[in-house]
Parts: C-alpha cells; sequence; structure tokens
C-alpha cells in the first residue's frame, strides 16, 4: 500500500516568505519548506496496482499552464477543536478544473468519489488544542497575505509516509500541463 495524493509543489521562493509567518502559535507543528503544497486531490492508501492506474490516468489529465495566487489566511476547526492553520488560494478557475480533472482520473482508476467540497489551501501548521483567541491573532496578523501570481506548469502525483517528525513527502511522478 502507497499513500498519495496530487499536488501542485509551492516554489522556495513563495514558501520562504510563507515560512517567515510560521511563529506565533505555541505547539503549532510548522510545516517545512519542502512540505507546503496545494492538494489537488487525496486518493488515500492505495495498492500498487490501482496506484499504476491511477498514474496513467493522471499522465492524460492535460491542460494549458497558469498561474495562481496564495491569498489571505485561516483554519480548519473552531475552538479548542482548530486542528490545521492555511494559507488560502485566490479563486482560480483553471485550477478548479485541474482538481477536477484528478477527480475524474480517481474516478476512472477505481477509486470513490471525495465527499467533501474541494477548498484549496496551503497547510501552514497543525495544531493541538490551541487557545482559539491566538490562533485569531494569528489569522488576523495574516489575512492580508498575497503572493505574487505562482506560475503552474505542472502538477505531481506525491507519496506520503509518517514519521516522528510528521508527514514526509516524495514526488512519485510529475505531469505537464
Amino acid at each position: 500500500m502507497i499513500r498519495l495524493f496530487a499536488a501542485v509543489p509551492i516554489p522556495e521562493q513563495i514558501g520562504l516568505a510563507l515560512s517567515r509567518r510560521q511563529q506565533g502559535i505555541d505547539g503549532a507543528r510548522w510545516r517545512p519548506l519542502e512540505a507546503l503544497h496545494v492538494t489537488l486531490r487525496f486518493f488515500g492508501d492505495l495498492r500498487e496496482d490501482v496506484a499504476r492506474d491511477l498514474d496513467a490516468e493522471l499522465a492524460g489529465v492535460g491542460g494549458q499552464p497558469f498561474d495562481m495566487v496564495l491569498e489571505g489566511a485561516g483554519a480548519f476547526g473552531e475552538g479548542r477543536e482548530i486542528h490545521a492553520i492555511w494559507a488560502g488560494v485566490a479563486e482560480s478557475e483553471p485550477l478548479r478544473r485541474l482538481a477536477a480533472a484528478c477527480e475524474t482520473a480517481a474516478r476512472r482508476a477505481g477509486l470513490k468519489a471525495e465527499g467533501r467540497n474541494y477548498r484549496p489551501h496551503v497547510t501552514l501548521a497543525y495544531l493541538r488544542n490551541p487557545d482559539p483567541d491566538v490562533v485569531a491573532r494569528w489569522i488576523q496578523g495574516n489575512n492580508l497575505l498575497k503572493s505574487p501570481p505562482i506560475p503552474v506548469e505542472s502538477f505531481g502525483l506525491f507519496s506520503s509516509r509518517q514519521t516522528k517528525e510528521g508527514s514526509r513527502y516524495r514526488l512519485e511522478a510529475e505531469y505537464p500541463l
């Protein structure tokens, strides 16, 4: 079994700007630069044969290069149940089409449909029982975040494995647009 997801990696220059915002919340598990990405579709744990079928389907996605912009900040969860903070992604029809194409590829490879609405973001930290007021102040202090346009000319299929230090990602395949 291999845990896979499709994503657009964040370029180093943009990641370094994001890393300067990774402070101010005690106990936050800040994501390292190499882990910053915009998920297109999480596939989960797959058998090797299904992973090969998925790779073949993703290779046929295609599309046109486009730009995306990171914009704003927020959190998933409420109160003490907040479990992640993120940088948002400005509304982008080409990004939504790419995510939908990855969903279609997953379905063609035999995976079940994703039940959640697509909300593009870059996870900056995972939290456990944070002080909601501290998180609210962090969001308020970072809500004007806006990156320069990020060229998206490809996307990748990444594997994920858990370690003591958190998830580690590896690019398994890259697909040009």
